[in-house]
């Protein structure tokens, strides 16, 4: 292990890092952090708090993982961050710890994109395969769905649902739960459709993708309310078998939200 961490690099006697993990010049690696196998630690890093990081991660120079939640509420509670696999972290991310006002702990799940100076707040819930473009700001809270894409200067507003499939433009400001597999950018944030490409490269069926784009007219061309537009989904179910569990996906989401439906 001592091969691979730079000798300027400062490393507490509690910490656990795998034997091919690395660790840059003038990093700083806490206590209680654990570091898989394989993950690279770039330079000037601060791996802090009580955060586990999976296998094969990248995190670039200058980002500060793991410090406390920017939460006037918080009172020094051993919350934690947990980083999957195969994430790529650029230059000057911040990741905080959870809050005992919610589960605890900021969850990044598997082979994530990130890019520069981005911020994610205490507490969110980042899916797998997500690409966040600079400067992106998530505040706390957040859940972000797999494979959704924000650009760049978007700003998530707390509590705030994305889902799964989602891509929005850039510097979009988000104030409302996005449905899976929705398409939009603007100030305000303006729904134009369904992320058709992108859940075409991801393997979702021509039928699937036909009938997700007749539950976006239910949602947004129907002038119905949420709760009707799921009852005319169910029965595009039913008309439409092939799509049944993309459908229940955006029916599930509807159901489940508490901020209201981002409908501009």
């Amino acid at each position: 292990m001592a091969s691979l961490i730079h000798p300027t690099a400062i490393i507490a006697a509690g910490a656990q890092i795998a034997d091919d993990a690395s660790v840059g010049p003038y990093s700083i690696v806490g206590e209680h952090v654990t570091i898989g196998a394989g993950t690279e630690i770039g330079p000037h890093c601060v791996i802090d708090g009580h955060t586990t990081i999976g296998a094969n991660n990248n995190f670039y120079r200058f980002c500060s993982i793991g410090g406390q939640p920017q939460d006037k509420k918080y009172a020094g509670e051993p919350t934690c961050l947990e980083i999957g696999d195969g994430n790529t972290v650029r230059e000057y991310v911040t990741i905080n710890t959870g809050t005992t006002q919610d589960q605890g702990v900021t969850r990044i799940g598997d082979d994530n994109w990130i890019m520069a100076y981005v911020h994610i707040a205490h507490d969110c819930q980042i899916g797998d395969h997500t690409i966040i473009a600079n400067s992106v700001q998530l505040a706390g809270h957040v859940h972000l769905g797999d494979w959704a894409i924000l650009g760049g200067l978007c700003a998530v507003h707390q509590f705030v649902r994305i889902g799964a499939h989602t891509m929005i433009g850039g510097t979009s400001p988000i104030r409302q739960d996005t449905p899976p597999y929705i398409i939009g950018a603007g100030a305000p944030f303006r729904p134009v459709g369904i992320n058709s490409e992108g859940l075409s490269r991801r393997g979702y069926s021509p039928e699937a993708i036909a009938a997700l784009k007749e539950a976006y007219k239910l949602l947004y061309r129907r002038n119905l309310k949420v709760d009707e537009a799921c009852e005319r989904m169910r029965a595009l179910q039913q008309e439409r078998p092939l799509a049944n569990d993309a459908l229940q996906v955006m029916i599930d989401f509807l159901a489940a939200s508490t901020r209201g439906i981002a409908r501009s």
